[in-house]
């Protein structure tokens, strides 16, 4: 994530469905939806939309997600996938069964053609996506339908690119229409967001900003000010495969995932909160159990997967065992969370 990193350190630039059973936040039956006032003969079409917009009303933020786990003494899990790899049907499963393994909060990757942020894994990601003709019209479509099912809030993950191409006030309102709660946006730097951030309350969705290791601390401050939903904390953790200490690298810079976590993590979420109380969620290189459970150990109100989920969709012999492998690993990850 070289250019975000650079951005946020530069002081002038810048997871079976029936299986998993109820969960906390299931979003609430359309029969809960009054249409005493409609007319006897509405139109069916009248009628769905009602109940689809009372559910997106229901479906609670991510900054009330997070609240909520706050009060519970839980840690946010947070998924991530690329958005039509293998293709978007399967995404729309993925997106089912992570709801469904009791993830918290859910990031959507639109493909983009330069993904700077993103190691290897999400990048050919990306590029598969692209090839097969996805589109974002495609994946807000997409979303579109399977949203309505999910009982937790999904976040979009796009490069600055494809918003200005739409203009940042008609994006914004695509993203709402389509039930979306927030979005990350990691390629601009905290003094071009001011535009993003005040579109995107007008349309109720919460802009999440970054921020990393190389963050000066008064950046920081104003980054978790300016910050909604959550504070992502990008740190690549130290890779440790290596005995060799001079071949040990803190890889800060793009996603993908790691050995083990770098203690580091820890003094960096001491340094946030106490410049904040909004929830921190670490991201960029978390794999395992393992790694989940160290990060909550250590504070952190949320911890994002996504490059071995994406691994699992995207690289797995047929979408079926990709999806069956998603699930046992998002089960995997909620478990060690509990």
């Amino acid at each position: 994530m070289a250019f975000a990193l650079k951005a946020a350190a530069s002081t002038a630039g810048s997871a079976s469905l029936a299986a998993a059973g109820p969960r906390r936040g299931a979003a609430p039956a359309a029969g809960r939806v009054s249409f005493r006032g409609a007319p006897a003969a509405a139109p069916v079409v009248a009628v769905r939309a009602a109940a689809a917009a009372a559910v997106a009303q229901d479906r609670r933020s991510i900054s009330g997600t997070f609240a909520e786990l706050r009060e519970q003494g839980k840690t946010a899990l947070v998924p991530f996938i690329t958005a039509g790899d293998p293709d978007l049907a399967t995404t729309a499963k993925a997106l089912k069964i992570l709801d469904a393994c009791g993830s918290d909060v859910i990031e959507l990757g639109v493909p983009y053609s330069d993904p700077l942020a993103d190691g290897p894994v999400i990048q050919a990601s990306a590029t598969r996506a692209l090839a097969k003709g996805t589109t974002f019209e495609d994946v807000i479509s997409m979303v579109k339908e399977v949203i309505p099912e999910l009982s937790c809030p999904v976040s979009l993950f796009t490069y600055y690119n494809p918003i200005l191409k739409r203009g940042i006030p008609n994006f914004m309102t695509i993203v709402k229409e389509a039930g979306l709660r927030g979005l990350v946006v990691p390629d601009v730097p905290l003094e071009e967001t001011d535009i993003l951030r005040s579109e995107a309350a007008k349309n109720n969705l919460e802009l999440v900003l970054l921020t990393t290791p190389t963050t000066p601390n008064e950046r920081m401050e104003k980054i978790a000010q300016a910050s909604e939903g959550f504070i992502y904390l990008v740190y690549l953790v130290l890779l440790d495969k290596a005995p060799d200490l001079k071949t040990k690298v803190s890889t800060v810079g793009v996603t993908g995932t790691r050995a083990n976590v770098s203690g580091k993590v820890q003094s960096l979420l001491q340094d946030i909160k106490k410049v904040t109380e909004k929830p921190v969620a670490v991201g960029f290189g978390v794999s395992t159990a393992e790694h989940v459970k160290q990060i909550a150990g250590w504070g952190a109100d949320g911890v994002i997967v996504g490059s071995a989920m994406v691994r699992l969709l995207g690289e797995s012999a047929s979408p079926e065992e990709g999806l069956k492998k998603l699930e046992e690993l998002a089960k995997t990850l909620k478990a060690a969370l509990e």
